[in-house]
């Protein structure tokens, strides 16, 4: 018989087809020699870890030492990177003698191999280059790989979301299991979904017994023999004897981690450690508190927030110091995805407070050219709460979408919960749901407590009652201006959408159901604003069969899903232009939102005034088809979820009705006679007449 491991490597060879042996991460290049015999072929493992394959170095240097930069060439303008890691007293050792040794380094100082340009052994006394390498230019680096969790089957298995650390190590938070299996084991092999035909994989401890139950215990497992990630399809546990799979994780295709060369340590449930600082802040009426703990040149923040599971929560930098700003603000998103049934936790850089239109706005990094510098740990939601664990760097080095944690010393910081979009992006917080204090962190700090209690025995009030939908009909003339959404009696509990914060409203209602008729002509005079290049205040109007709108920040493959019967043309050369935008004119605010208070759409209305810049309405004329559906909409071409309904019936239908349907409806108190005046004035676009031809 052969013995235990003898057999687990006769196994994996059957499953190989994997990363090429042996990997140690993406090569660098060879250190080039100029005294004392330096030799190695150096890696980068991850972000902050170098391997040296071979190195070599005579150590006769009187005060040498493995130093790193951001100069053109190694010079005195550098810095240590203390080798060995773990050394004892106040300075680093010398670089002593070595003989084709495998050497593991991590940059120090908050460090990435990113901010720094070469690699050298350096005589610090007497200002010597003895071999050096140069860190390419946009080096892609294998990272850990953030996974879904446990897929629930048996014996009450889950956890928050797995992560791959290294090409032989998974990370395994909050594991539920009840030990009931008689013969359960961690199972790793190939295929669609587990089989009898796997590998064992020891626990936490390294042992192969049964597993035993675990209550939210965080480990970490490590594959046996010359198993690696990438020889595998899925990680489960699975009980051998009954041949039942309790619960697995697919593994993906397209892994880049980092290579297993014992670098990766982390603190586990398991694992012995001191007593862990006890940050901890409350915000936004207790329902958010915040943790965190700084570690190295990391921030690991947990946000625990009592809220709906289709909301997110924000939390980060304000875009001013001593003062809660949003633009400027550099936040993370976290939310639970009930789609993908995973937890998120994504960076958001907030140009100004507009929705994110692909270019501009509260748009995540990705979404606007820049990187997620936010890493998933792990997720958990129940009783209402959602709990999301994350990292984040002190420093990214992205200038322009995130800003610099401090190693010391305060920060003010912002928080917010709002409603996810279609996209699964942050859409616009109401004015309760947003800090409007100066609250300061320092994130080095250690047991800064002012938690109060349980978010489990917090209880949420029921919002006001919303205002009854408004509908129009027999009208053929139109203004359509922006406004206010009217918080949560407003649009969304009319639509069920989530909204930006502002919305169409149509001869000074907010976004009513219009109805028309087919064959019939209609007039809309817009007032959304026609100055492009400020994307708050650059609403297009336009009429189509989407529910959501925002035509022009689609795809092309998404455009074709949708079709426009009014508001956008095409140039020559085939690209959509919207062709009804006109002045801004916006309902705002005397004084704060006081939707909540006001019982009325009429009393609401009451707290607004109407504000206008210079210029001219645009007018867009429209033709109803006569093969035109039931349902249309009115929607903003360059934002999502600004529009409502426009209800199409046959002819003669408005005529039946003698023009009247105001039951239950919202009803304008504004004249029509400032519209009637602004129509003539206005220089006419229609469908048919575009104004600008590109």
């Amino acid at each position: 018989m052969l013995p235990l491991f003898g057999l687990l490597i006769f196994v994996c060879s059957a499953f190989c087809g994997k990363y090429p042996e042996p990997y140690y991460g993406r090569f660098i290049g060879k250190l080039q020699e100029f005294a004392h015999g330096i030799k190695g072929d150096v890696y980068a493992v991850d972000e902050s870890t170098i391997f040296i394959k071979g190195f070599s170095y005579d150590g006769t240097g009187p005060d040498a030492f493995f130093w790193i930069g951001n100069s053109p060439r190694p010079s005195p303008e550098g810095q240590i990177i203390p080798y060995p890691e773990d050394y004892v007293g106040r300075e680093p050792p010398v670089l002593g003698a070595h003989n084709n040794t495998n050497i593991i380094l991590r940059l120090p100082m908050g460090k990435r191999l990113r901010d720094i340009r070469w690699l050298s052994v350096w005589c610090r006394r007497f200002t010597v280059d003895f071999g050096e390498v140069f860190i390419p230019p946009n080096l892609e680096v294998p990272k850990p790989r953030v996974l879904p969790e446990f897929k629930r089957l048996a014996h009450g298995l889950r956890s928050d979301n797995i992560s791959i650390l290294d090409a032989k190590t998974f990370y395994i938070p909050n594991l539920h299991y009840d030990g009931a299996g008689p013969d359960a084991y961690f199972w790793v092999g190939n295929g669609t979904e587990p089989t009898p035909f796997g590998i064992k994989v020891p626990n936490e401890m390294g042992s192969l017994d049964p597993l035993r139950g675990y209550q939210g215990e965080d480990i970490e497992i490590q594959l046996p023999g010359s198993l690696t990630v990438y020889d595998i399809d899925w990680l489960a546990v699975w009980c051998v004897q009954y041949r039942h799979n309790f619960g697995h994780v697919l593994i993906p295709k397209d892994l880049d981690v980092p290579p297993a060369l014992g670098q990766t340590k982390i603190s586990t449930s398991s694992t012995p450690r001191s007593s862990p600082p006890t940050n901890c802040r409350e915000f936004l009426d207790k329902r958010l508190q915040v943790q965190w703990l700084m570690k190295g040149d990391q921030v690991q923040i947990t946000l625990s927030a009592k809220m709906r599971e289709d909301q997110y929560v924000a939390f980060g930098l304000s875009g001013a110091q001593n003062r809660p700003q949003m633009a400027g603000g550099d936040v993370t998103v976290a939310f639970y995805d009930t789609v993908s049934r995973t937890f998120q936790a994504v960076d958001y850089y907030m140009s100004h407070p507009a929705q994110c239109d692909g270019k501009s706005g509260v748009c995540p990094d990705e979404r606007i050219g820049g990187r997620n510098d936010v890493t998933v740990i792990s997720g958990e939601r129940k009783n209402g709460v959602t709990k999301i664990v994350y990292t984040r760097p002190l420093q990214t080095n992205e200038a322009v979408n995130d800003r610099s944690i401090p190693s010391q010393g305060e920060v003010s910081v912002i928080a917010a919960f709002g409603p996810l979009n279609s996209r699964r992006e942050a859409n616009a917080h109401s004015i309760t749901d947003k800090t409007t204090e100066d609250f300061r962190i320092d994130f080095s700090s250690f047991d800064d407590h002012d938690c109060s209690g349980s978010l489990y025995d917090l209880t949420l009030l029921d919002g006001p009652q919303p205002w009854p939908p408004s509908r129009i009909t027999g009208e053929t003339v139109f203004s359509a201006k922006i406004g206010p959404t009217g918080g949560k009696r407003g649009y969304t509990p009319i639509t069920g959408h989530p909204s930006w914060g502002i919305a169409w409203y149509i001869n000074d209602l907010l976004i009513p159901e219009i109805t028309v008729e087919r064959g019939q002509t209609y007039t809309f005079m817009v007032e959304g604003g026609d100055d492009s290049t400020n994307p708050a205040r650059y609403h297009p109007f336009y009429i189509t069969d989407s529910v959501e709108g925002g035509f022009g920040q689609k795809s092309e493959k998404e455009q074709k899903r949708q079709k426009v019967y009014a508001g956008v043309a095409y140039n020559r050369d085939g690209y959509p232009y919207p062709t009804a935008a006109g002045r801004y004119c916006e309902w705002t605010h005397k004084s704060i939102d006081k939707s909540s208070e006001k019982e009325t759409f009429q009393e609401f209305v009451e707290t607004l005034r109407l504000e206008c810049e210079p210029g001219s309405p645009a007018i867009l004329n429209w033709t109803v088809p006569l093969d035109a559906p039931d349902l249309l909409y009115y929607q903003c071409y360059t934002h999502t979820n600004l529009g409502w309904k426009i209800q199409v019936v046959n002819p003669g239908y408005n005529s039946q009705q003698n023009g009247d349907d105001t039951s239950g409806a919202q009803t304008s108190i504004f004249s029509v006679v400032g519209t009637i005046s602004c129509i003539l004035a206005a220089v006419t676009i229609s469908t048919n007449s575009p104004s600008h031809i590109f």
